[in-house]
């Protein structure tokens, strides 16, 4: 099983160079070269124009033309959560930067290592309004974890080096560099490998001991403990420390939305995903727990609901790389700041120890548990206009390509849907925008993807109104022989905002209804538009039509495929614990209710 991927080398790792005299622009070039980048996607305008000739001579780094910025950096996000690599977005100044940032803040909620390089205006018309003009490095502050102006070419390699160095150490984000056209144009005495200077920059990687003693004997002491699995686990690659210390303590696990195959589906301990629209058993489980072992997770409002009322009766050991997290939402009562993939070997060694003296014993737990999972399965209804059940199309999309293969979604009810009807087997192989929940993600996200996995078979699962965000990438697609699969899940509608319609707002659709693909009126008509591209464009109405029109796109590799799947408006995400409310509203619907299901 495909767990790891190389990191970004370090400079220091690089031979050093003799200085030779070159521009600002060819050191940019010559430091992602240097810093072995391989891919990089973008869009020239006139404030980054010096940089791209130079590329166009360079014969290690592809660069890959998108259509618009935004496809640029989340297709550099796709490339880095699918692999562990760096992913590198290059825009120019103004709009082309402004257009990076809702990629950017996508990355910094889901801690993405992301470089970002920007061109700038002239450093003597800054502040003045200049044409294309934007403080970059202003707007992007709060979202990057770190945001450099260069204004001396003599600074560019240091400056790239130590981006790309904060971008891919402690917990992973995105670093924007801002580059003014004059440091680019003027020339300088480059040399490698130069000397990075952060003094203030120290990622906290080992664990001091005595916490993992303590977090050891709560976890040994337990009767009733969950392993609380956040995105962290797949950002640190600790999915094999993970299942030795699953498997060792033998506790129940739960994997949030990000955490999605950091743990196999198919093993026995998982109870699925928490939260919003969670497993019965996970929401459960952590609300009866009676001890929290947080790995790499923030307790986010999807998962806590209320968050003074979630788990009340639980202690919590909570373990992150970054200190900011931890007893941010949920007071930790043994705090644990360190890289996971040391972490859990330590809680490991530290765990067997105690089980020496102590003698843990989950058996009335996994009763419990297992009833839970025998009394509400996860499922759907079939709906009753006749229409394609989206999640019965999802989970064949995941049965028919296997666990090897990628799957990349939009935000909205497919995301909820293919996050919980496709089963994940290794880290890495589910993409989405879960803290930023941001629409149009998944297409170029499935194209940075392929690019950095051109084995794999990757989907972008979408909505009709995400798609319809940044489809323009299929023309990148197409021209670059990145041959994604795209699967629309189409209720013409925007999905998640009319649930939200039916629930609590008395069927009052106000502006949801998008007609694209429901009735005569199709608009756009997504085959036609698909074939527009140089895309294979199929439309699947009938449940009979779904495994030839997903295996027909899972032999066809010369080209993007696209493929309408005409589903139900009527059909809903559930379980759902309702927004503000505590996740106990599961157990009272449980309890109270002789008919719930997880459909219910």
């Amino acid at each position: 099983m495909t767990t790891e991927s190389t990191p970004v080398p370090s400079p220091a790792l690089v031979p050093s160079h003799a200085p030779v005299e070159i521009t600002g622009a060819e050191a940019v070039v010559r430091s992602l070269e240097m810093l072995g980048i391989t891919d990089v996607f973008g869009l020239p305008g006139g404030a980054i124009l010096p940089v791209y000739d130079p590329l166009l001579d360079s014969k290690k780094l592809r660069h890959i033309l998108v259509r618009h910025e935004q496809g640029a950096g989340h297709a550099a996000q796709g490339y880095a959560s699918s692999t562990g690599k760096l992913g590198v977005a290059i825009a120019t100044s103004g709009p082309g930067a402004t257009n990076l940032v809702t990629a950017i803040a996508d990355a910094h909620m889901d801690s993405v290592p992301l470089l970002a390089i920007t061109g700038q205006v002239f450093s003597n018309l800054m502040g003045t309004d200049a044409f294309q003009e934007a403080d970059i490095v202003g707007i992007t502050m709060p979202i990057t974890k770190h945001s450099f102006l260069v204004k001396d070419p003599r600074e560019i390699p240091a400056t790239i080096a130590a981006a790309v160095h904060i971008a891919t150490t402690g917990r992973p984000g995105p670093v924007l560099v801002d580059i003014t056209k004059d440091a680019q144009q003027a020339s300088f005495a480059f040399s490698w490998p130069p000397k990075i200077d952060l003094p203030g920059y120290r990622p906290i990687t080992k664990a001091h001991g005595k916490q993992v003693t303590a977090a050891a004997q709560l976890l040994a002491e337990a009767k009733r403990p969950v392993l609380y699995v956040g995105g962290g686990v797949i950002r640190s690659r600790a999915s094999e420390e993970l299942l030795e210390l699953a498997e060792t303590t033998g506790a129940p696990v739960v994997t949030t939305l990000m955490a999605r195959g950091a743990f196999p589906d198919s093993h026995q301990q998982n109870l699925g995903m928490p939260g919003m629209h969670g497993t019965v058993p996970a929401v459960i489980a952590l609300q009866e727990a009676d001890l929290l072992v947080a790995l790499g997770a923030r307790f986010d409002d999807r998962v806590t609901g209320k968050s003074a009322l979630f788990a009340p009766n639980a202690k919590v050991v909570h373990v992150d790389i970054d200190p900011a997290e931890i007893s941010k939402i949920r007071v930790a009562d043994v705090p644990i700041v360190g890289d996971l993939k040391d972490v859990l070997g330590d809680l490991v060694t530290a765990y067997r120890e105690q089980a020496t003296t102590i003698t843990p014993d989950l058996t009335e737990w996994w009763a419990t548990l297992d009833g839970l999972r025998s009394e509400f399965p996860l499922g759907f209804s079939q709906p009753s206009d006749g229409l394609l059940a989206p999640q019965y199309v999802i989970q064949r999309i995941g049965e028919l390509t296997g666990p090897e293969g990628i799957f990349a979604a939009g935000v909205g009810q497919h995301q909820m849907w293919a996050a919980q009807f496709i089963k994940y087997e290794r880290p890495n192989s589910w993409l989405n925008s879960g803290g930023a929940g941001t629409m149009g993600y998944a297409v170029p996200a499935a194209m940075g993807a392929k690019v950095a996995e051109p084995h794999r078979d990757v989907w972008a699962i979408d909505g009709d109104g995400c798609f319809q965000m940044t489809n323009q990438e299929l023309a990148t697609c197409t021209l670059n022989e990145i041959p994604i699969k795209v699967a629309i899940i189409n209720n013409s509608s925007l999905g998640m905002v009319r649930q939200w319609q039916t629930l609590f707002y008395d069927g009052r659709y106000s502006n949801t209804d998008l007609n694209t693909g429901h009735g005569s009126v199709r608009v756009p008509d997504f085959v036609k538009l698909a074939e527009a591209y140089g895309a294979l464009g199929i439309r699947v109405t009938k449940e009979e039509e779904v495994d030839a029109a997903i295996k027909l796109a899972l032999e066809t590799n010369d080209r993007p495929v696209v493929i309408d799947f005409v589903v139900s408006a009527d059909a809903m995400v559930w379980p759902m614990v309702p927004q503000g409310v505590s996740n106990s509203y599961i157990q009272y619907a449980r309890d109270h209710s002789p008919a719930f299901s997880e459909e219910d």
